[in-house]
């Protein structure tokens, strides 16, 4: 019944007859696909949505006491906002922490010696611990009162 009904629009016309040549793409690497999916995290993560469609400055800037101009990187008391600067700092340090949590994963690869497990291990810790206090320290900037009873 469903082949029927396939065949019908073939039963008026007629397809042409046309040799079509195999497209052999090849195929990418695994550290090109891994690139370019860190890539994509990259700017995904720092908010490059957000600021094509927002257009926001790359950085802003306050008055102090003094009647100055002074840059600011971080648009405070605004979760749902941020400047490019700000975006692409928060990105390069969720990256760094991805990161760590791959460098932890290849400790088990086979055929690491002691000590090059021991360089990973720390290597990748030190990544992770210094990616979460640094954005729990942008979180802090943002919100004054983050995490406060």
């Amino acid at each position: 019944m469903i082949e029927a009904i396939y065949n019908l629009p073939f039963s008026v016309l007629v397809p042409p007859n046309i040799k079509v040549r195999k497209i052999s793409i090849p195929m990418p690497s695994p550290m090109a696909v891994f690139s370019v999916i860190l890539l994509s995290y990259f700017l995904v993560t720092g908010g490059i949505i957000y600021d094509v469609i927002v257009e926001p400055p790359s950085v802003g800037a306050t008055v102090d006491e003094h009647g100055h101009s002074r840059p600011v990187a971080f648009m405070p008391y605004r979760v749902n906002g941020q400047y490019i600067m700000e975006g692409l700092a928060s990105s390069f340090l969720f990256t760094i922490g991805g990161l760590g949590f791959i460098i932890m994963d290849q400790t088990h690869a086979p055929g690491k010696t002691n000590l090059n497990r021991l360089l990973l291990t720390a290597m990748g810790f030190i990544f992770i611990l210094v990616s979460f206090f640094t954005t729990w320290l942008f979180m802090r900037m943002k919100l004054p009162s983050y995490l406060q009873p």
